[in-house]
């Protein structure tokens, strides 16, 4: 703690003088040990019983490994529900000004009533009275207009709380005059008859955070049963790629196609290493992703014939795709080429019109909406960054990112008559299919000569996490946007105070932890690092994920082995493509 204390109290020139005394070898391992994560501590009350701080109050827990907060948002919503359908108090449901919490509109006259069901019946609940914006207050004789309700649901460890944020709270509406009176805003109005005939809508309509496949009902009033203009009503997927570089059958045939690569055609940097590895950062990006995003429709796993241990790839939730499935007659395959497989995602059977296109370097940091990635009327949103490609056509001395960023600006000149520079940030790319079809069936040559470089090449083209989003916008189908995004790279010593932040404070939508090229840095020490810090921020489950005894047991094989045996592939077909 002194290091932390003496490294953040020097200016900045004077910090990297002091990190430059310690061997750029030993610099991560010194910073991890002296900056510790730390999480919410694990408490008891006098019971035995596990509690949790909320808001600066102290409330009872359950401990889950599976739980997500829109399930624990409407666990909450449905036990009010449940407990005002069987007292037979009359309410409707309400869209606040935020779509964490849900809450219910119930006549002033019946809030005594309410309070004392809601105490009887849902006992092991937080129950306590807040103001109007929500905080808590001291018990005021029930004169409040609000009354919140939430069971706080924990990870093992505590470094997760779900709690008041994601609450059931029940407004209490004044009658006066034939009308019902808020206690507060929201997203539709104040003041409605008291006369109404109660209707059934779904929960999409309420909500921001739940995707058309949320099939649950719940009782309204007309007024609010219609989806707001700021409302997204369309499908979004998500598409993941994903390989495994020490999987020892997939380096064989990375190797056996180095050998056929002539001399000049690679820079240093398309075949590094560093671009193979695998932390297990995927597990914990589909955390994130079922965690936060809970409005995908569907995951498509992207793989040259892999599958990770952990993962039951009949579920329902996610499909994995292999590389012969969207590549076809078209490139070369076996394929080491991000922006090969990246031109091809548009060929994915059954994907939606919009989806996030996500590298498992990405993690949603916390609750975000569709409205994030896409505006309501089906516009893509991009995301620039202040980082620019440099100037010149693209040359085999350039980074291969930057010199398919250069052929990206080529293009757009030629055909659109403006200039670009700058490059996007490595965040979630919102795509529309339609727009990589059409650059696909104009670009044709161009795209199918990115797919057929087995490893990144100079002539490549970086479609989706570029082109895509630069054409879209020439052609008014999408526009900047702002995400707040956190970047940290693995090998750089002040990650783990990076980190350290990031568990802390939890306020960016997404962020990234990325190993441009670790060089000297130990890949063991970012192991470690990276092992203590993803199972802090994203401790629940996903669906998809195997008890840890079956991963265990699947670990023993090579992902391209137990894709053969999980997804019926004859032995020796994996990998193989048109070449």
């Amino acid at each position: 703690m002194l290091f932390l204390r003496l490294y953040r109290a020097l200016p900045r020139r004077f910090r990297t003088r002091l990190l430059g005394m310690i061997p750029s070898s030993r610099l991560l391992w010194l910073v991890r040990r002296l900056v510790p994560l730390q999480t919410q501590r694990q408490m008891h009350d006098s019971s035995g019983r596990r509690v949790v701080r909320d808001r600066g109050q102290v409330v009872p827990a359950s401990v889950s490994d599976t739980a997500t907060p829109f399930a624990v948002r409407q666990a909450n919503l449905d036990a009010v529900v449940q407990v005002l359908d069987s007292a037979g108090i009359p309410y409707f449901r309400i869209r606040p000004d935020s779509s964490l919490r849900t809450a219910i509109a119930v006549p002033l006259q019946n809030q005594a009533r309410v309070a004392e069901e809601i105490h009887r019946s849902l006992s092991d609940f937080t129950v306590r009275w807040v103001s109007p914006r929500s905080r808590p207050i001291k018990e005021n004789g029930g004169h409040s207009a609000v009354l919140q309700v939430f069971h706080a649901v924990t990870s093992q460890t505590g470094s997760l709380v779900l709690g008041s944020k994601y609450a059931c709270e029940i407004e209490f509406w004044l009658e006066e005059k034939g009308k019902l009176i808020a206690p507060r805003r929201n997203a539709v109005g104040g003041v409605v008859s008291a006369k109404y005939e109660p209707v059934m809508a779904d929960e999409h309509v309420f909500s921001r955070l739940a995707g058309r496949n949320a099939s649950r009902q719940y009782q309204t009033r007309e007024e609010f049963a219609c989806l707001g203009i700021d409302m997204v009503d369309f499908p979004i997927d998500a598409v993941y790629t994903w390989v495994d570089g020490s999987d020892p059958e997939w380096q064989n045939r990375k190797n056996a196609a180095l050998a056929t690569q002539g001399d000049g055609e690679l820079s240093e940097l398309a075949a590094n290493s560093s671009r193979y590895l695998n932390r297990d950062e995927l597990r914990y990006s589909l955390r994130s992703l079922v965690c936060f995003a809970p409005w995908i429709r569907h995951i498509y796993l992207v793989t040259d014939d892999q599958i990770p241990p952990w993962l039951d790839p009949h579920h329902p939730m996610i499909t994995v795709i292999r590389h012969r499935e969207i590549f076809g007659e078209t490139g070369v395959l076996p394929t080491f080429n991000s922006h090969a497989i990246e031109s091809r995602l548009h060929r994915i059977r059954g994907l939606s019109e919009h989806f996030l296109y996500v590298n498992d370097d990405m993690f949603f940091g916390r609750m975000v909406y569709p409205t994030t990635f896409f505006h309501p009327n089906g516009i893509a949103k991009f995301f620039l960054s202040r980082a620019q490609m440099g100037a010149g056509p693209a040359s085999i001395d350039d980074a291969p990112v930057d010199a398919a960023a250069k052929n990206n600006r080529t293009i757009i000149q030629d055909r659109y008559g403006r200039f670009i520079s700058r490059k996007m940030k490595h965040v979630p790319y919102p795509l529309r299919k339609s727009v990589l079809e059409e650059i696909d069936q104009a670009l044709h040559a161009q795209v199918l000569a990115t797919a057929s470089h087995q490893f990144r090449h100079p002539g490549d083209l970086s479609i989706p996490s570029s082109l895509h989003h630069y054409w879209a916008l020439m052609t008014g189908r999408s526009v900047p946007g702002s995400i707040r995004y956190a970047y940290a790279d693995l090998g750089h010593p002040s990650t783990p105070l990076r980190l350290r932040e990031l568990l802390a404070k939890r306020r960016w939508d997404v962020f990234c932890l990325n190993d441009t090229d670790s060089g000297d840095v130990s890949h063991a020490e970012q192991m470690a690092m990276m092992s203590e810090f993803l199972p802090a921020y994203f401790p629940f489950r996903a669906p998809f994920e195997l008890p840890d005894d079956v991963a265990a047991e699947r670990a023993r094989l090579g992902a391209t082995q137990l894709a053969k045996e999980l997804l019926d592939l004859p032995t020796g077909l994996a990998g193989a493509g048109r070449n």
